[in-house]
């Protein structure tokens, strides 16, 4: 009888998925804010290096979709008014988000030596693939924007959780705190199954991070209707967490960031590092005028990714559907308003 072996193939995702809920678990246990996500995403990261990391393309969309429902679920009709009332500060905050952006475009093309339409879609704060794919309609270097986003992204991830968390205590808000029900297996059967059918009608009508967007809402509607039928286990969100950081560590590998010149690279880890100080300036500065929880609004504000940056709050228990109000308009804004501003700007003769 011969001993059955593994493919290469088949061990590097066991290989990964181990040592992703290790990474994950340690961190944990250290209480690093975000330690699922964050553990998950360096052992990812370190094996992509080594060339030996695979993670199931459906393991992100996956992920979104429990972060989707358990993020949404905290927005009962009590919290849903607290956050139509801060909505003039989140708006304000979506514009303060571009403008800073904006602001370190000089900055970022300096270091990289790129041109003026590629340091507009490589400073600018918005998603990954959003901004990969605005670069790509208006002719930008779409490798030099991606690796851009990419590094902020990972550069926000790594700071803003442990820099939040030694502020964080005493900052909860009981405006934006919510009950929610317990955990029903049946329900959280119906709730699953609800969430993974609208993500897929969502993503079929070309709505925008679909995966996590369709079921927020959908659950964002049921908690504030008071038909919830199921809260999302707390296990399962750090599941959740999990297949999010080790897609995301894939993300910073060499392969997956094209190889870009160090200077490209140098350009986009300081020019996140300068628009996160402008960010939480204006962070600080949104949440005194409004008076709303500045940690709160400082999360809101930071230039990550909507499901990290909620994750984080709902971990230190910070005003989770104000932090992801906050993500959710800049993350519009950002469809709609970046490439209109661009084309703008050439036309009036503003982009020198």
């Amino acid at each position: 009888m011969t001993e059955k072996t593994f493919s290469p193939r088949t061990e590097d995702y066991i290989r990964t998925a181990l040592l992703a809920l290790m990474g994950g678990a340690l961190l944990h246990a250290l209480h690093v804010p975000l330690g699922w996500m964050i553990g998950a995403m360096l052992a990812s990261a370190y094996l992509g290096w080594r060339g030996v990391a695979a993670v199931p393309g459906l393991l992100r969309p996956a992920g979104l979709v429990v972060l989707g429902l358990g993020l949404g679920q905290t927005f009962t009709a009590p919290v849903m008014a607290a956050v139509a009332a801060s909505l003039p500060a989140i708006l304000v905050g979506g514009v303060a988000s571009i403008a800073a952006g904006i602001a370190v475009i000089p900055l970022y093309r300096r270091l990289a030596g790129t041109d003026l339409r590629t340091a507009y879609y490589a400073a600018i704060p918005g998603g990954i693939l959003t901004m990969a794919v605005l670069a790509q309609r208006a002719g930008a270097n779409v490798g030099a924007a991606t690796l851009s986003q990419t590094l902020r992204m990972a550069t926000v991830v790594l700071t803003f959780p442990p820099l939040i968390a030694l502020f964080a205590h005493g900052a909860r808000d009981d405006a934006f705190a919510s009950v929610l029900p317990p955990v029903a297996w049946g329900g959280l059967v119906l709730l699953l199954a609800g969430g993974i059918a609208i993500a897929l009608l969502g993503a079929k009508a070309g709505l925008a991070n679909a995966a996590m967007l369709a079921p927020c809402l959908l659950s964002m509607a049921l908690s504030g209707l008071g038909w919830l039928p199921s809260s999302i286990p707390r296990w399962m969100v750090d599941l959740a967490q999990v297949a999010m950081g080790a897609s995301l560590g894939l993300r910073l590998t060499p392969q997956a960031l094209g190889g870009g010149p160090r200077r490209q690279a140098l350009a986009g880890l300081v020019s996140a590092l300068a628009v996160s100080l402008l960010l939480v300036m204006l962070g600080l500065l949104i949440g005194w005028a409004a008076g709303l929880p500045p940690v709160a609004v400082v999360l809101g504000m930071a230039p990550g990714g909507m499901p990290e940056m909620a994750v984080t709050a709902k971990a230190l228990d910070l005003a989770v559907p104000l932090v992801l109000g906050f993500h959710l308009i800049r993350t519009i804004m950002c469809n709609l308003l970046v490439g209109p501003l661009w084309r703008g700007g050439i036309a009036l003769g503003l982009w020198r």
